[in-house]
């Protein structure tokens, strides 16, 4: 797709009096959003975070009433979502409870942030799909105990 427009020197009515200069530009130029930059955003911003979750939401959590079994998928609606924060700081993997890193893994239009806790149970996968452009939440795997 291209937006065209047209413009007329005039200034200069000489001999290229009339002619009009066509100026292109690409829409499919616009930039891809930067993951880092949205991640920070939607971790902040509450009314951010909700626009980019494809809601109903398919998630993959523990199964509250039997510890140990395997996860359970729930569909969590746009009301029931509680907002995530993704923020992470490297004194996350020392602090003394709740010690945590954090890696972003990226495939094609899919990024994957991945939380794992240093012996004490958190382990969390968020899936994030480039859509237009911009990253959405498309599905998470939580099975912290």
């Amino acid at each position: 797709m291209f937006l065209i427009t047209c413009t007329q020197n005039r200034e200069d009515k000489g001999a290229n009096s009339g002619n009009q200069i066509a100026e292109t530009t690409d829409v499919s130029e616009i930039e891809i959003e930067k993951f880092d930059e949205f991640i920070e955003r939607f971790s902040r911003e509450e009314s951010f975070q909700l626009q980019r979750i494809k809601f109903p939401i398919s998630v993959i959590i523990p199964d509250e009433g039997h510890e140990g079994m395997a996860p359970m998928k729930e569909t969590i609606g746009r009301y029931d979502w509680e907002q995530l924060d993704l923020s992470y700081d490297s004194t996350f993997l020392t602090r003394t409870y709740d010690q945590y890193y954090q890696v972003v893994r990226f495939m094609n239009d899919t990024a994957v942030v991945e939380i794992r806790g240093i012996d004490n149970g958190i382990y969390a996968d968020y899936y994030f799909e480039l859509i237009d452009k911009k990253w959405y939440l498309v599905t998470l795997y939580e099975a912290s105990f």
